[in-house]
């Protein structure tokens, strides 16, 4: 499995949305992601883990964490993951659980986790489980594995 590119709204310590195009990097497929304590590189990985399998990769998150703390009340919380996999391109997008401003009124209401999977073929699979499952028939491997 090859990433191809990755946005990132509101998730983890990205206020906004984060846009990698891993295919600017080039084709080599070996990337070095460095920078200074605590600027966001672990959510790169945990953003890949997320839009493959839901969950958080670590014992120390869980998924209904990965909402920023810095963001606007009214940006939403998602990853969307293209990837090629044997020569064929794959889209994920998926969302975690979390709170959010009510469109109307005061409050919070909460937004769902949900997922949506589209193949090579243009099939597409819907609902945060049917994801999860989808992408372990297609890699072989759980999320514990990858």
């Amino acid at each position: 499995m090859r990433p191809e590119k990755i946005i990132m709204s509101a998730f983890g310590p990205y206020a906004g949305e984060v846009n990698i195009d891993f295919d600017t990097l080039g084709e080599n497929g070996l990337y070095l992601i460095s920078g200074n304590t605590g600027s966001g590189k672990s959510t790169i990985f945990d953003a890949i883990r997320f839009a493959l399998y839901g969950d958080e990769g670590t014992e120390s998150k869980s998924a209904d964490m990965f909402r920023s703390k810095y963001a606007d009340g009214n940006i939403p919380t998602f990853v969307e993951l293209e990837f090629t996999l044997r020569g064929e391109n794959y889209k994920i997008k998926r969302n975690p659980k979390y709170l959010r401003p009510k469109s109307r009124g005061e409050g919070f209401t909460e937004n769902k986790a949900d997922g949506e999977m589209i193949f090579p073929d243009g099939r597409i699979v819907t609902g945060y489980s049917g994801v999860t499952l989808a992408v372990q028939e297609l890699l072989g491997l759980s999320g514990e594995q990858f």
